[in-house]
């Protein structure tokens, strides 16, 4: 099964008929596609009542990938002791609660930071995030090179697929240090998660510009990529059960018209997009 959706539903704007309010988006949104990346959860531990209402916004067969909270995987630079750690889990972990409870979670997504490379401290934070979410499926994206060297491939995904963890494989730009190759390898034979972040390499260095997310993200994808891609899925499809495809590709828009262009080249039920509203002409 291949299921494919977009990172985050608020910025597309070719999913929507004109006048469709804010809240009413996400209901919108699941006629399109069956499931979602919650990334506004990595800057906030929402209420248990907003993923309530996700949840009642959804039918039955809709799924949220759940970012983990940027605290939980080191973004914040911050020094958190013990007792801080386990109450951020642990209220991340309350929060998420009504997605669990519903059967509607398909993983929650700790994408490390760039800096987050391959070293023994780190394999412990790992570690010991994975023990605290418990059975809580969690998918693991890192974004340093070290990990995926010649000789650590190997070693991290045995290590990945002994402790659990998903694979949330990559395709991004190519950026020593700060970017991971794409490796096609599950290590969870439930589900493997692959994240299209653009191949734009100037925009993926930019970090220092004051407009650095919009940059960042701004990549179409060809149809030649996308038909490598078809090819790559068919085959990660046979080694796994499940295969989330997210479109992360979002600033200038093309998320998802890709993701649209990917379902239709594999053959994947789909619903035409709203038609864009008529110009009025003024001698009608």
């Amino acid at each position: 099964m291949i299921a494919i959706g977009l990172a985050g539903w608020g910025d597309h704007d070719e999913l929507y008929q004109t006048g469709v309010r804010a809240q009413e988006k996400l209901k919108a949104y699941s006629k399109y596609f069956s499931v979602v990346e919650v990334d506004s959860s990595y800057y906030a531990i929402h209420k248990a009542s907003l993923y309530q209402k996700w949840v009642e916004d959804t039918s039955s067969h809709f799924s949220f990938l759940i970012k983990a909270y940027q605290g939980m995987t080191g973004h914040t630079r911050q020094h958190y002791s013990d007792a801080e750690t386990e109450e951020m889990f642990r209220n991340f972990i309350e929060s998420i609660q009504p997605v669990i409870e519903a059967s509607k979670l398909k993983a929650v997504l700790f994408q490390y930071p760039p800096w987050f490379d391959c070293n023994r401290e780190n394999v412990k934070l790992l570690r010991a995030a994975k023990e605290r979410m418990g059975n809580i499926p969690v998918a693991l994206e890192f974004r340093h090179q070290s990990w995926f060297s010649a000789e650590m491939e190997d070693k991290t995904i045995s290590y990945m697929a002994e402790e659990g963890w998903i694979h949330s494989i990559c395709d991004e730009p190519q950026v020593f240090p700060g970017s991971v190759p794409t490796i096609l390898k599950p290590t969870n034979k439930n589900l493997t998660i692959v994240r299209f972040h653009g191949r734009n390499h100037s925009g993926w260095t930019s970090n220092g510009a004051t407009n650095w997310r919009e940059v960042r993200y701004l990549y179409r994808y060809n149809k030649d990529e996308l038909l490598e891609w078809r090819e790559h899925l068919l085959g990660l499809e046979k080694e796994t059960n499940e295969v989330c495809v997210i479109f992360n590709n979002n600033s200038g828009g093309d998320a998802a018209s890709n993701a649209l262009q990917l379902m239709n080249l594999l053959g994947l039920e789909q619903k035409e997009l709203p038609s864009p509203p008529q110009q009025m002409d003024m001698f009608d």
